[in-house]
């Protein structure tokens, strides 16, 4: 599925959306690999597969498979990440806070592409998926190496259009 297929699956009462979709797929303000991967994490945590088809397609026009492959492995490692570390914030046993995770996710110290262009698709998978202390520290970790905040901002705007757009198919077609 192309991205206009998807434009075209997204009701009228979401004009705004399909606007935004177009705005972020022209936007250039982040380089050709981390705004690529961006979009394919974001779609993969959607979970709606409209979005995912139409994002790995234009991922496969523009990214390696290797960086394919790690967009999805941070989208992945990112839902059991998110779910625990977002467990361990909330909880009021400040307990787990003391208790090894105990969860594999190698992939996070060798994604196999640009370390920064990792941090910031998982930073972005984490607002999707609403954990806080993923947010924090995959915020630190990008600050830390010198990105701009706008740049964290641009990713996570990104991160909401798509969801925005896998909400709104989701809503047309009753899968909620």
């Amino acid at each position: 599925m192309s991205i206009e297929e998807l434009k075209g699956l997204i009701p009228e009462f979401a004009k705004d959306v399909r606007l935004n979709l177009s705005s972020m797929v022209s936007d250039e303000s982040l380089r050709e690999q981390t705004r690529y991967g961006l979009f394919l994490a974001c779609a993969v945590a959607t979970r709606n597969p409209h979005v995912i088809s139409a994002f790995e397609a234009l991922a496969a026009e523009k990214l390696t498979p290797t960086a394919i492959t790690a967009a999805k492995a941070g989208a992945s490692v990112m839902a059991m990440n998110n779910i625990y570390y977002r467990f361990v914030h909330l909880a009021s046993n400040r307990e787990y806070e003391t208790m090894p995770a105990r969860l594999r996710m190698n992939v996070i110290g060798n994604p196999g592409v640009d370390k920064l262009d990792f941090e910031l698709w998982s930073l972005a998978v984490s607002a999707i998926n609403g954990c806080g202390a993923c947010i924090d520290a995959h915020e630190k970790a990008l600050q830390g190496a010198g990105f701009a905040a706008s740049a964290i901002q641009t990713a996570v705007r990104f991160a909401a259009i798509i969801h925005s757009v896998a909400v709104a198919i989701g809503v047309r077609s009753n899968q909620f």
